[in-house]
């Protein structure tokens, strides 16, 4: 039978400074290496039966970042709960104040808020934490700042009037502040400041899929978007971040219709509406994955169809409702997606100008 793995009370589901641990006599170096333990990054590591996600990514780069650090842009999407914005391997990104001095790291990208925040209207957080709260990167919020929470902490942003320096300081185990004391919570940036941030950092069609699925969880509102645009127009990026806000559509389903969207939108044919509400023949509403109303013409994903016969057989007749109202339906697949994007944009703007579009 195997040995029982040595796993300290203090470090059970944490992550933490191997450095620190040694140091203190918790474990020895060669501990360290077992299979109790996962190595995140230079002396980090973790229990190894935490999940390996993009939260475990942000505990990590944490650590060795300066205390003012806030999780921001894609990495304070997924926090928020948007789960396809950023993932275990993918760069954690965070901001700091301009005074603040960090270079990024490995799988860390570090941005600094500009000199004059409340000339800018950046959202920054403002935060400190304190021994007998319960998570570890907890926060009572300071100065004229909103909360609202979100996976696993809490987000805030100030006003334009206040720019205050982010403290996040974790909970102490016998005086060693690198210690948690119980998995915590990450402090983010607000969602419409981490959507503003996705739209600038982040590749254009999967920063539309996670300002799509900000949208759609309700997690920030279209006025929103505008007053974040409006008051960072002065900023370098104002012009791609309302572009993509522009593209946003609160009626994608998925990532990969939304990706879908905008690539047929970057490839010159005229812009679709996700789910939009069709009455069929019998009188039943369906919502093909994207449609062109003005021209009856819409496109279904292959991630509405299945293998399954009777899914098969509700698949069939919801086309057959659509083609009964009038619509020319296209059925994409994702392999054509990837492979023959080109193609499919032919085919697409060949049944446009069937129905009446005039490039």
């Amino acid at each position: 039978m195997p040995p029982h793995p040595h796993r300290p009370p203090e470090l059970a589901w944490q992550v933490f400074r191997g450095s620190d641990v040694v140091r203190r006599g918790l474990l020895t170096r060669h501990q360290l290496r077992g299979a109790s333990w996962v190595r995140l990054r230079q002396d980090v590591y973790a229990d190894a039966r935490l999940d390996r996600d993009h939260t475990l990514a942000c505990r990590a780069a944490l650590l060795r970042l300066p205390p003012e650090a806030v999780i921001a842009g894609p990495s304070a999407a997924y926090l928020h709960g948007v789960e396809h914005a950023a993932g275990f391997k993918d760069a954690v990104h965070v901001v700091l104040p301009a005074a603040v001095r960090a270079d990024s790291q490995p799988g860390v990208r570090v941005h600094h808020a500009p000199s004059a925040p409340e000339r800018n209207g950046l959202l920054v957080a403002a935060a400190t934490c304190s021994a007998g709260t319960s998570p570890d990167w907890d926060a009572s919020v300071t100065g004229s700042a909103s909360t609202s929470p979100g996976r696993n902490g809490l987000a805030v942003g100030l006003t334009n009037a206040v720019a205050v320096t982010a403290t996040a300081v974790a909970v102490r185990v016998g005086g060693e502040p690198s210690l948690p004391r119980r998995p915590g919570r990450l402090l983010r940036t607000a969602p419409p400041a981490c959507a503003w941030e996705t739209a600038v950092w982040s590749d254009l069609v999967r920063a539309v899929g996670i300002v799509d699925a900000l949208l759609r969880m309700g997690l920030v509102s279209r006025a929103e978007l505008a007053d974040v645009a409006a008051r960072h127009a002065g900023r370098p990026g104002g012009r791609r971040a309302r572009w993509v806000f522009g593209l946003a559509d609160p009626g994608a389903q998925s990532p990969p219709e939304s990706h879908l969207r905008v690539r047929l939108v970057l490839a010159g044919l005229p812009r679709p509406v996700a789910w939009h509400p069709v009455r069929g023949p019998e009188g039943l509403v369906l919502h093909p994955d994207l449609a062109w109303p003005a021209f009856r013409v819409a496109v279904e994903y292959d991630g509405q169809w299945h293998s399954d016969l009777d899914q098969l057989h509700r698949d069939r007749r919801r086309l057959d409702q659509l083609v009964g109202a009038g619509w020319l339906v296209l059925y994409v697949t994702g392999r054509r997606v990837h492979r023959e994007f080109p193609a499919l944009v032919r085919e697409i703007r060949a049944a446009l100008v069937t129905r009446g579009w005039r490039p």
